[in-house]
């Protein structure tokens, strides 16, 4: 599987705030923060499957868009969506809410020829 989440350097604590804070504190500042790196996770995977089909069809979704459709997929997430089909101006996506998932893709202009089942959401992004 293809992970597109960005990776940001890790935040290190200065000087000053390490000296003036203890290391019992530094470990619990690590602990909240991993937990809330853990809970607010939403890089999407793409299955092998997809990833063929981006490959085949040519399909290139941008890094702003990728990041749109990452966030509309958690929304959708907490709103009880488990399957959902996803439109962009460039592709169609059948994702995996509760995997966080990329199941397969198609460009719009064979989605329009297409039937779409065992979907419970549709997420559209205009950009």
């Amino acid at each position: 599987m293809i992970n597109f989440r960005v990776q940001h350097p890790p935040i290190q604590p200065s000087d000053a705030h390490h000296q003036a804070t203890g290391n019992k504190t530094n470990n619990n500042n690590f602990k909240e923060l991993f937990k809330t790196e853990l809970t607010n996770e939403t890089n999407l995977k793409v299955s092998k499957h997809a990833e063929t089909r981006f490959q085949q069809r040519g399909i290139s979704l941008s890094n702003e868009v990728w990041k749109k459709v990452e966030n509309a997929v958690d929304h959708a997430r907490t709103k009880g969506v488990t399957e959902a089909l996803v439109l962009t101006k460039e592709a169609a996506l059948v994702v995996s809410t509760k995997n966080k998932l990329v199941i397969t893709a198609l460009d719009r202009k064979s989605a329009e020829e297409q039937i779409f089942t065992n979907i419970n959401g549709t997420i559209l992004i205009e950009k």
